[in-house]
């Protein structure tokens, strides 16, 4: 990349949380192709582009590799490529294939069933790089610590060229488009990966019983708690309440023993729960994964006792039997140690 710039340096940057987008073209080289692979993203060699023979531009010269690629190959994730219904994209570049055993890669845009990556100068002669839906397009990366990567085989893709064309597809009764949906995904996609949208960040946290407003020291079995959580988002530059219905409370010791919905009022999430008949040290935990979102992670230590032996009941209800079977036998041994220390044998006559 030239200067101190290398594959080291940008795979540090990404794990110090930085984020980075990346355009690549048929002439792609050995550098993006190993950083592509350091992020779970596996580029087609060099001088070797998308093919589509059923979805390619009218304007394309004869290769077939100015691809028209329809809003419905997007991931479905409005906080990554926008809320907006698209028009169709222009894409002119090189495929790119996820690594299956990568769970943080994200298939932004693929190709349509009828796309596959190969030489256009070039007849088949060996099964091609990535076939069908399989094609990425522009694919990403959310890693664990919540940097963000986009890549695009695409340098043309963002060009002021594909921005501002017409797009209809060489079929015959196609549609025509005044303008592609480039910039719009190109933006939508910008502020995603520089975390201007889909971050999200822990607010106020507390706990308490239900009836109080301060935390105790500990938690007694079975009591009934009242757990409470502010979650915000970030939006166009300020905090701002965030809305989702389908946030968990984890109680847990080792083991979950409570899940559970948090209920949403404005920003703030609370539920009420009773806890477990089991003491020990727990934690309330909301661990949150959503699409196109931060990573979002809030841990609370408590420590919950058996109860004191004062605080038990004095009677048990379903002990009654067995209450009445214990004094029934000592009014019996009463009894019979009557019977026997007082009754006297009749004397026998001679």
């Amino acid at each position: 990349f030239g200067g101190n710039i290398n594959v080291e340096t940008i795979t540090a940057f990404i794990d110090g949380g930085g984020s980075v987008l990346v355009a690549a073209s048929s002439d792609i080289g050995d550098p993006l192709r190993e950083l592509g692979s350091e992020c779970g993203i596996e580029f087609d060699e060099e001088r070797t582009a998308v093919i589509d023979h059923h979805n390619y531009d009218i304007s394309d010269p004869g290769q077939h590799t100015l691809i028209v690629a329809d809003a419905e190959n997007l991931l479905k994730a409005p906080t990554i490529v926008g809320k907006k219904a698209l028009n169709p994209i222009l894409f002119r570049g090189v495929g790119m294939v996820a690594d299956p055993d990568n769970p943080l890669v994200l298939d932004i845009l693929t190709g349509s069933s009828t796309s596959y990556s190969f030489f256009p100068d070039k007849p088949i002669t060996q099964y091609p790089h990535a076939v069908g839906k399989n094609t990425l397009l522009i694919a990403g990366l959310q890693a664990r610590n919540n940097a963000r990567v986009v890549f695009s085989g695409s340098l043309d893709f963002f060009s002021d060229a594909f921005f501002n064309s017409a797009v209809q597809k060489a079929t015959p009764g196609s549609k025509r488009y005044s303008q592609t949906g480039n910039y719009e995904l190109a933006v939508a996609l910008s502020r995603w990966v520089f975390k201007e949208e889909g971050v999200l960040r822990v607010g106020a946290v507390s706990h308490h019983r239900v009836g109080e407003l301060a935390p105790p020291s500990a938690y007694t079995v079975t009591d009934l708690v009242e757990y409470s959580i502010v979650i915000e988002k970030l939006s166009d530059g300020k905090w701002i309440p965030f809305d989702g219905d389908d946030i968990q409370l984890e109680f847990v010791r080792i083991d979950p023993f409570v899940r559970t919905f948090l209920k949403r009022n404005g920003g703030k999430y609370s539920v009420q729960f009773k806890l477990p008949d089991v003491y020990g040290v727990f934690q309330f935990k909301v661990d949150y994964n959503r699409l196109g979102y931060t990573h979002l992670y809030s841990s609370t230590q408590v420590s919950v006792r058996p109860l004191q032996h004062t605080q038990y009941e004095r009677f048990i209800p379903s002990a009654y039997p067995y209450y009445a079977g214990a004094f029934s036998m000592m009014v019996g041994l009463f009894m019979f140690s009557i019977v026997f220390l007082h009754m006297k044998e009749k004397e026998k006559s001679d």
